[in-house]
């Protein structure tokens, strides 16, 4: 990026948040695969700014009102959005600069806070499932039109939407089939669970998780917020591991999951496999198609 672009964007963080950034970012650091991430530094506290091209200002309101949603829950720490808006020819999304500790994150004392927190965070409910806007899972558009019935929810809105993306960019329409052939049956994982509309994170992997570096407190970012249940958040922590015991029990003790959990928690995560598979490629068509086997023949 240009210094003139850059010198644009500090202006205007400036001017959106009444404090004096500098011309230019401190440098890029981690924040994910989409787009770039930087730390701009400011008076009064770091931002911390991500810039994409000018289309993905959609994507950066969604994330923006999702975390402001989650925050004013107070359940868990999550960044406190600055700005967001077009300037220079790019879409910006800029947080509070966090100082986070990985190593902290992982110990068991706060993967025990960060779940029972989250178990507050899921006490937040809506009347329907879904929301008030569509937003994204990774880069993926996610579909989250409101309603009341869970199951058709998630197989129109999730399940659905996800393996018809999976067969534009390429997956077997063998796998596909078979697919199909699950979603007809979706309901009959739910012949005795009646799930709440709760609050979820909607992208609960480790990665989208850490800790205070002082005081060691759970923070969690990048959401793709929607209501629906709560299982198929804990469902994605062990889809790539990372989350301990303790935050497993904390979790337990502080709010049970319902009898069934565990094989439900393979057809949420389809979902996040075909997802990999859109974004990704490669091994995750074997993964689909193996968890859609497994589904069908738990179904006998």
């Amino acid at each position: 990026m240009d210094a003139e672009r850059y010198d644009a964007i500090g202006r205007w963080l400036t001017a959106q948040t009444g404090r004096r950034h500098a011309s230019r970012p401190a440098g890029e650091v981690h924040g994910g695969s989409v787009q770039p991430c930087l730390r701009w530094p400011a008076a009064g506290g770091d931002a911390f700014v991500k810039v994409a091209a000018t289309p993905h200002l959609t994507a950066f309101e969604a994330e923006a009102a999702g975390l402001a949603l989650q925050r004013e829950t107070r359940a868990l720490r999550v960044p406190c959005v600055h700005a967001v808006g077009l300037v220079a020819d790019s879409a910006v999304l800029a947080l509070e600069w966090l100082a986070l500790s990985p190593a902290d994150a992982a110990s068991p004392d706060v993967q025990a806070q960060l779940g029972e927190r989250l178990a507050l965070l899921h006490r937040v409910q809506a009347a329907k499932f879904g929301w008030s806007r569509d937003n994204t899972i990774g880069a993926t558009p996610q579909p989250n039109a409101e309603d009341d019935d869970w199951v058709r929810f998630y197989r129109q809105r999730r399940l659905g939407h996800m393996l018809t993306l999976a067969q534009e960019v390429g997956l077997d329409t063998r796998i596909v089939d078979r697919g199909e052939r699950l979603l007809d049956r979706c309901e009959e994982f739910f012949t005795d669970h009646r799930p709440v509309p709760s609050l979820l994170h909607g992208d609960l992997w480790s990665g989208n998780c850490s800790a205070l570096a002082r005081s060691r407190e759970p923070v969690i970012y990048d959401p793709a917020v929607y209501f629906g249940d709560r299982e198929a958040d804990i469902a994605f922590t062990r889809l790539f591991g990372g989350f301990g015991r303790t935050f497993y029990d904390a979790y337990e003790s502080a709010w049970p999951l319902a009898p069934g959990a565990q094989s439900r928690a393979d057809l949420y995560n389809l979902y996040h496999v075909l997802n990999h598979y859109v974004l990704f490629g490669g091994g995750y068509a074997r993964q689909a198609q193996r968890l859609i086997e497994e589904l069908l023949a738990d179904l006998g």
